[in-house]
């Protein structure tokens, strides 16, 4: 809550000084400062906690101690050799007397205490909730600050182009028409409860589903239908981690699978995705971080943010790995069904006959129906070793009752039916033919560099940090936003150490994507981070 604490202090010092947001702009301004219009924003709303060296300059500007204002600890006055009343020209607002002015901080700083009204029965305040410190190291920027300032300039009638978030639909792809028709003649016989696993009809499309994928001893009562594979990754996690174990997630990762496991009480354990080796796993790396206490390893193949492929030697590998160290391995396979060039997408359960494996995929990205929320866990391989594992899944699935049995319906469908997705990955489709441009367009932009994706519907650029001056690749973000009207994810959501990189998705048509990538060439020709 530090970022709340630190704006109601923030509220109160400008409400002191008579002073509105823009004020602050101006006055910083007079000191040969810049604070942008958004920031002061997410800075007075706490959404956003300033750097230190803003701290000074709005604790200057508003004659408070910067102790004071970045902690609350001390007095809030400040000394009279670091503050003193603002000039008319700095502030904005009428000119103030410094006796004025000192009335004013000591009215606002030591205000009387409000009279209690006849009807209010309470001798204390009213409690305050605050949110649960198990969500103080969880980050999903995907939809995050940098989202919530485009809700907030949408809000303003400014419109967005949303490069954040893989979701087909509003780019005009569609889910396939008998898939649609489907759903609708069997809504009537949707209306109850499915069994908490789902529906017969899909978890039999699912299970030969996996035995075309060659993934060994699956059973139906092996196989979980979810709202979306997201709902299952938290299931697993919560089955799975006691507190204090270690699960290993790649760097970058999906973010949800981080910020699942800490929920769960575990510890993520990033392993680094190699760029120079076109983002796969660096197997000694992995090895180096395995402890008594590591539990599982995750792998997501095709790469949410990357857009690799693993090839089979890679994941013989991390098999070999799991193998040695008697590790559950845990495969996200959302995107199995769109790689490109060629490319065989190899189902890592299907090498791991002897080791307990849990695959996630779904028909979200697919089938382009995010919004229908249909996903699917199977368990493979050795279940010997998982029985009080499954015992947890199986608590934890009747708990929630059942996922969305009209979504549940039309799984059969699309598994068995036309794979209208198979159009797009080819030469002359649509992801095809975007992803190939975006490549092309992205590395043409001096000081960017960038992998070819050979799957899924992302792009993973890297920017040269030097060229840019680039720390805070949230404030790079933020900066693409207020100048060019483009969201991304930054490369920290998604867990990457360093600020050098940034997610675009490409599935926007064309037409759009040329003009999205002039702005962003223009944008990099002058950009330099303050």
């Amino acid at each position: 809550m530090a970022d709340q604490a630190f704006a109601e202090r923030l509220r109160q010092a400008m409400h002191a000084c008579g002073m509105k947001q823009a004020d602050l702009i101006q006055a910083a301004a007079a000191r040969g400062e810049k604070l942008g219009k958004s920031q002061v924003s997410q800075y007075v709303s706490g959404k956003v906690m300033p750097r230190p060296r803003v701290v000074d300059l709005l604790a200057d500007i508003l004659g408070v101690a910067p102790t004071w204002l970045a902690t609350g600890e001390g007095t809030a006055q400040a000394s009279a050799a670091s503050s003193g009343p603002l000039s008319s020209e700095a502030s904005g607002a009428q000119s103030r007397t410094p006796a004025r002015a000192a009335a004013r901080h000591e009215a606002a700083f030591n205000p009387v205490p409000p009279q209690p009204s006849p009807h209010d029965q309470r001798s204390t305040a009213m409690r305050q909730f605050n949110k649960s410190s198990k969500l103080d190291n969880v980050l999903y920027d995907v939809r995050g600050p940098v989202a919530d300032e485009a809700a907030r300039m949408e809000g303003e009638g400014l419109r967005i182009l949303k490069l954040n978030i893989g979701n087909p639909a509003p780019f005009g792809f569609r889910t396939p028409d008998e898939v649609v028709q489907d759903m609708r003649q069997q809504l009537p016989d949707c209306e109850g409860y499915s069994d908490s696993r789902g529906l017969f009809s899909a978890r039999k499309a699912i299970m030969q589903y996996a035995q075309l994928k060659h993934l060994p001893n699956v059973t139906m009562d092996g196989i979980y239908t979810g709202n979306g594979v997201s709902e299952l990754i938290q299931l697993t996690m919560n089955a799975l981690l006691d507190n204090g174990d270690e699960i290993l997630i790649p760097s970058p990762d999906y973010p949800l699978w981080t910020a699942c496991a800490t929920l769960a009480g575990g510890i993520p354990v990033h392993y680094i995705c190699d760029e120079q080796a076109e983002w796969c796993p660096d197997i000694a790396d992995i090895e180096s971080k395995i402890t008594p206490a590591t539990k599982a390893i995750v792998i997501i193949n095709p790469n949410n943010p990357t857009g690799a492929v693993y090839p089979r030697e890679i994941l013989e590998q991390i098999v070999e790995v799991a193998r040695k160290h008697q590790l559950m391995i845990l495969s996200d396979e959302i995107y199995d069904r769109l790689c490109m060039d060629g490319y065989e997408h190899i189902s890592i359960a299907s090498l791991a006959p002897d080791l307990p494996c849990v695959t996630f995929s779904g028909l979200s990205k697919s089938h382009m129906i995010a919004g229908y929320r249909i996903g699917w866990m199977i368990l493979s391989g050795n279940k010997r070793c998982m029985g009080d594992f499954i015992y947890g899944i199986n608590m934890l699935s009747n708990m929630r009752l059942c996922s969305n049995v009209p979504a549940q319906s039309i799984v059969q469908t699309a598994l068995g039916g036309y794979q209208s997705v198979e159009r797009y990955v080819e030469p002359g489709g649509r992801v095809y033919e975007q992803r190939n441009y975006v490549y092309e367009a992205l590395n043409a932009i001096d000081g960017i560099t960038a992998v070819k994706p050979k799957a899924a519907f992302y792009i993973f650029p890297k920017m040269d940090v030097k060229k840019f001056n680039i720390t805070d690749d949230e404030q790079f973000a933020l900066d693409l936003l207020h100048e060019k009207r483009i969201l991304i994810t930054r490369g920290g959501g998604f867990n990457w150490g360093a600020p050098d990189h940034f997610r675009i998705v490409y599935l926007p048509r064309m037409g759009v994507l040329r003009e999205a990538m002039a702005d962003l060439a223009d944008f990099f020709e002058h950009y330099r981070q303050s």
